[in-house]
């Protein structure tokens, strides 16, 4: 298909490559990955590989090439420069690596809005990458492929570790001990990946370079899960990982538009992906059975454990990992939204899983509170296993997506507040978290539960309910809620040591003022003034 095409591209981004293969069907290529002994069968059909060392990202070695085409990235931790002289050397590395070796490339687009989509090409050494790249991004059509002219070359070479030889000071990548870099230059508008297998590299990766390039187009790129009611009314769903985010978009009640990345442009939301990347630790048909249904042939599992003589999936298995995952098509989930767009959204919720028990289940924000909670992305981790809980260990991620978002963060709140305000969308602030006390003590708020009070503002059935502003935190309480105890959305009430809950809250709000001092002075005082109530 093209392949001299393929070729005379990849040559302009300086990369020479052996054999290759364009955009095989899926059991093709997992026909491949079985034959070239990169994963087995699972008993539901799925294809099962392990990553190596690496079974997460690496947000340690992300880069961005300090470059004039990277003028508006925000230099931080998180957004790390890199020469252009290191990220050459690695391109000269890959393509003679790759030289005489196969390849398989997948060519489509991120993003399924005509007017916004971008095309972009992977490249991958794995027949499961390649796989991986036909599940998570959006397929072309046969007539698209006619002169296909990717805004973006994706190389992902993870068995090849970086060369990290000394560079100088500020060398970007240079003499570090780890063996794996992703690297992304705006300017030869290419991305590298090496030393990782992790397949999670290759998704996150497109996505941070379609964040720092979309809001000039004045679109905002979103790391939420979007779904659809039966009357079209959309619903975005912002949390970080272990919040429920997934989980919560797998509404039977409602389509699902898609489960991680969006964009908000003036004509409503649309979905990066073709596909989903969901966490599965402890994954059950109980209680998400469209999860569950969903990961079949055609999908992968990446790190799971399954019984060598029946293939059964041990989910509750984490020897490997915590970070178990699965890959699938969108249209493995009943009734999604295969066009990947919907309207303008009615409600968007932020997603926190609160470890300390004392944020309200639920509560309705005002757009100041919304921008101030979005820049702060807060959720509560444990310490170890959630029964042998001592201390939770606050995260806060600004935008719910700090590691992938190139740009000042208030950039991408102040597109979200300008949405909110136009649309006149509501913003509820939600605890997937513990009641009853801390984690150490209380429940984790039950699944249905946090169902029932999703269902309850979708509806609308809160607009109308009598709230009461929480005394530490500000947020808009509803009084009740249908199918909810009314004592559980007081968070007080549910604690036997109401002088334990204070301490907990003022510690909580206390850690709140402190991470958002990062942002003082680049906010309205209206915004800096809604966060928690400190103590005297």
């Amino acid at each position: 298909m093209d392949e001299p095409a393929v070729r005379a591209g990849l040559a302009e981004a300086d990369i020479t490559v052996g054999p290759l293969h364009r955009n095989l069907p899926a059991p093709e290529l997992i026909a491949r990955s079985l034959a070239r002994g990169e994963g087995i069968f699972a008993a539901n059909g799925a294809l099962v590989v392990t990553t190596g060392e690496r079974t997460g990202r690496s947000p340690a070695d992300r880069y961005i090439v300090d470059e004039p085409e990277a003028a508006d990235v925000a230099w931080n931790g998180v957004n790390q420069p890199c020469t252009p002289e290191f990220f050459d050397r690695q391109v000269r590395r890959v393509s003679d690596y790759l030289r005489r070796r196969e390849v398989y490339v997948f060519d489509g687009f991120i993003g399924t809005d005509p007017n916004y989509r971008t095309p972009i090409r992977v490249v991958s050494r794995a027949s499961w990458h390649g796989l991986f790249a036909h599940t998570l991004f959006v397929r072309p059509e046969p007539i698209d492929l006619e002169g296909f002219d990717p805004a973006f070359t994706l190389i992902n070479c993870g068995e090849l570790p970086v060369d990290a030889r000394p560079e100088g000071e500020n060398g970007g990548g240079g003499d570090r001990p780890s063996q794996a870099f992703v690297g992304i230059s705006f300017s030869r508008r290419l991305i590298l990946i090496l030393g990782t297998m992790y397949g999670g590299e290759t998704k996150k990766s497109l996505f941070t370079t379609m964040n720092y390039l979309l809001p000039a187009r004045d679109v905002l790129p979103m790391h939420c899960s979007a779904t659809a009611g039966v009357k079209g009314d959309v619903a975005l769903y912002f949390g970080l990982s272990g919040t429920g985010k997934t989980s919560l978009s797998a509404d039977p009640t409602r389509r699902l538009i898609g489960d991680d990345e969006h964009g908000w442009s003036a004509h409503g939301v649309f979905n990066f992906e073709g596909g989903c990347y969901a966490k599965v630790i402890r994954l059950s048909e109980e209680h998400e059975p469209q999860i569950f249904n969903a990961i079949r042939f055609g999908s992968i599992l990446e790190n799971v454990i399954i019984d060598p003589l029946t293939r059964a999936i041990d989910w509750d298995d984490g020897s490997i990992t915590e970070n178990t995952r699965a890959t699938y098509p969108v249209s493995h989930i009943p009734g999604a939204v295969e066009t990947g767009l919907g309207g303008m959204p009615r409600n968007v919720f932020l997603l926190a899983c609160d470890a300390y028990g004392v944020l309200p289940p639920i509560s309705r924000l005002t757009p100041e509170m919304a921008s101030y909670h979005f820049l702060s992305g807060f959720t509560a981790k444990v310490a170890g296993t959630e029964a042998g809980c001592v201390e939770p260990t606050p995260t806060f991620s600004a935008c719910f997506g700090a590691p992938f978002m190139p740009r000042e963060p208030v950039v991408y709140a102040d597109m979200l507040a300008e949405r909110l305000r136009v649309s006149r969308t509501q913003c509820w602030l939600v605890n997937t978290g513990w009641s009853g006390g801390g984690c150490e003590s209380g429940r984790r708020m039950p699944i249905e539960i946090t169902r029932s009070l999703l269902k309850a503002a979708l509806e609308g059935a809160l607009d109308d309910v009598p709230k009461l502003a929480d005394p530490v935190f500000k947020v808009e309480v509803p009084l009740s809620c249908p199918g909810v105890p009314a004592e559980l959305l007081d968070t007080r009430s549910t604690w036997s040591d109401p002088e334990e809950h204070a301490r907990r809250a003022a510690r909580l709000a206390e850690q709140f003022a402190a991470n958002f001092e990062s942002f003082a002075g680049r906010v309205s005082p209206a915004v800096a003034a809604a966060g928690p109530q400190l103590p005297a």
